[in-house]
């Protein structure tokens, strides 16, 4: 399992990619939201420790050459618009037959189907933009959109604003926190700090579903039963 956990440690992938890290961040970025096979890849973890990684003090401290800021600043949005408006693509040109197929250990229908709840419940415009601070849901999402018949136009408007406001504030984030913390002590603080910050994140989804529950609460339901609202994919091989 060894594999596994060093697949799920933004600090392993930036160490193996060496000199190379900057432009490994961009590449991991496009094959996580463009790529299905990219879900279990770890965006948010990574855009933090690339942003903490940024600075030449903290790099040095764990024998890695120090990532380029500003080309972080400008190319990891842009991959990640790139990739999600090829999911989208893909999702529009293939349908439901891009999901056609049976569980493995990478693949769940399961995934796919909270993707779509998660369209439902926020409508297109929120789902977007609040997917990309949802593992998982943030890869699949992009497909489903297109799947759902939302237009590549809108798509791209609210796709452009949901890539730079998570890409951004993460990188933004850790970047100042590279300047905070002692160097030598920066793998103490790394995975904590990448928990929390993550854990920020899913509050306005929180708040959004609090909102959508009590909304639905408000609602007369017939003979006092609760009725699930049917996915699209049910009952899809």
């Amino acid at each position: 399992m060894d594999w596994l956990w060093n697949l799920l440690d933004p600090t392993w992938w930036l160490t193996i990619l060496g000199a190379f890290a900057t432009f490994g961040v961009l590449a991991i970025i496009f094959a996580e939201t463009g790529l299905l096979l990219g879900f279990f890849l770890p965006g948010d973890s990574l855009l933090v420790a690339a942003g903490i990684f940024s600075s030449a003090s903290v790099a040095s401290g764990m024998g890695i050459a120090p990532l380029s800021f500003p080309v972080l600043l400008i190319g990891t949005p842009l991959c990640a618009i790139a990739g999600a408006q090829l999911g989208h693509f893909l999702g529009a040109r293939f349908g439901r037959k891009l999901f056609d197929k049976p569980d493995s250990r990478l693949f769940k229908r399961e995934h796919v189907v909270r993707a779509e709840e998660f369209f439902e419940k926020f409508g297109p415009a929120k789902a977007v933009i609040l997917a990309r601070f949802v593992p998982i849901v943030r890869t699949f999402m992009n497909p489903v959109a297109g799947v759902l018949e939302m237009t590549p136009k809108r798509f791209l408007m609210w796709n452009v604003v949901g890539g730079v406001v998570w890409v951004e504030g993460l990188l933004l984030i850790g970047h100042f926190l590279g300047g905070q913390v002692d160097p030598k002590q920066i793998d103490r603080y790394i995975l904590p700090g990448v928990f929390l910050i993550v854990l920020i994140s899913l509050i306005p989804i929180i708040v959004e579903a609090v909102k959508h529950r009590r909304a639905a609460k408000r609602l007369p339901v017939p003979n006092g039963k609760h009725h699930r609202v049917p996915s699209s994919f049910d009952g899809q091989a």
